[in-house]
């Protein structure tokens, strides 16, 4: 493990040092702020001690500077002027621990502990969340770079979102993003496909039903709506449920709370509601198969997501992402695809968007030569 020391004093670096590398950590050292954070920049550390009362830039400046540059190694201040209120202030900036001077041995030791375990655990959250929620959104035309914005400014409020946009082309990205990005991402994130579910059985699986409620309720059943409590609640193809369900989704989104089918009490919800749609809400209204106050619910913020070939120049970094990804998932061996071949998946024209080029891709890596060739293309694809 990797620990940066950053202090004015030579001899307490030195010793501090001597200590960490006798418990078996690597060590290096900065002796002022500026020197630390340009190495906090270039490498990657588990652990910083950072004295405060330093010249020029003093400890306090280097923690803010580290915070605002996104680096997420836990800090660990030091001094020799210890007070509750430096101690409480270096904490609300980001920092992970306080040590007063002088420095004890098995403080030091149990507060890196608990640091190092502190940034695993950070780690593992986000690989379980890349798992869970799937990868950032890949791209860098204009459409991706908008809907990145759009997502930053919205992601930590509590606006019902609508997104709308053709079969495929990432509206399940978007909304997971959303979740991730929000003060409720720690919370439930359900999932209901509306288009999947019988319009007889759409109302018992959000809302819930009791015992007894119809013929099949053997038990009693907590609905998505309950599932989500305190979370996020994603509708997709919200435009396929049914008028009834809607009524009382809106009836939900009003007054925050549901009754499971079969009873008569009303149960308080805290959820989120984002919802997309792959068909024109205004034309469904104006044929009167969807709600016109509902959509006004749903739709304080509607993000719509490009087709794929409205960002035809993201798909090179499309391929590669998912080039890596299923050999990554599948363990097959990685192809390179040809200039050529690229150019030739560039200019065909993807009517299932995002989610018919990684079929492509994964097809070209089974199928296709190494590297895959525009025959491949040919043979396989078009």
């Amino acid at each position: 493990m990797k620990i940066l020391i950053v202090d004015d004093e030579r001899s307490i670096r030195n010793s501090l040092k001597e200590i960490l590398e006798m418990e078996g950590y690597q060590v290096e050292t900065a002796e002022n702020g500026d020197e630390a954070c340009k190495k906090a920049e270039k490498d990657k550390y588990d652990a910083i001690f950072c004295d405060i009362k330093m010249p020029g830039m003093d400890g306090t400046e280097v923690l803010q500077t580290l915070v605002a540059d996104g680096v997420e190694t836990p800090v660990i201040m030091i001094s020799g002027h210890a007070d509750i209120d430096t101690a409480v202030d270096c904490i609300k900036k980001g920092a992970f621990d306080f040590i007063g001077k002088p420095l004890d041995l098995n403080r030091i030791l149990i507060t890196l502990k608990n640091a190092t375990d502190k940034a695993n655990l950070v780690t593992q959250t986000k690989i379980l969340k890349k798992k869970v929620y799937g990868q950032e959104m890949i791209g860098e035309s204009e459409g991706i770079r908008h809907i990145r914005q759009m997502i930053e400014k919205v992601a930590p409020t509590d606006a019902s979102v609508l997104i709308t946009g053709a079969n495929g082309s990432g509206k399940e990205l978007v909304a997971r993003s959303l979740h991730q990005l929000s003060q409720r991402s720690m919370m439930p994130y359900v999932e209901v496909n509306c288009a999947a579910i019988p319009s007889e059985l759409i109302e018992s699986e959000l809302f819930g039903h009791e015992k007894g409620s119809f013929t099949s309720a053997i038990k009693q059943h907590k609905g998505k709506f309950e599932q989500a409590d305190g979370g996020t609640l994603f509708l997709d193809e919200i435009g396929d449920m049914s008028l009834a369900a809607q009524a009382k989704v809106l009836r939900v989104l009003q007054e925050r709370k549901i009754s499971r089918v079969g009873s008569d009490k009303d149960i308080t919800v805290n959820v989120r509601v984002v919802s997309a749609t792959n068909k024109n809400l205004q034309a469904e209204i104006a044929k009167g198969n969807f709600r016109e106050d509902l959509y006004h619910r749903l739709s304080v913020i509607v993000i719509r997501v490009p087709t794929l070939d409205e960002r035809k120049d993201d798909i090179p970094l499309l391929i590669n992402y998912f080039l890596d990804q299923i050999c990554s998932e599948t363990a097959m061996p990685r192809k390179e695809i040809s200039p050529e071949a690229v150019d030739l998946l560039v200019k065909k024209s993807w009517t299932g968007n995002i989610r018919e080029l990684r079929n492509v891709v994964e097809r070209l890596l089974i199928l296709g030569g190494n590297p895959v060739s525009v025959k491949d293309i040919e043979d396989y694809v078009i």
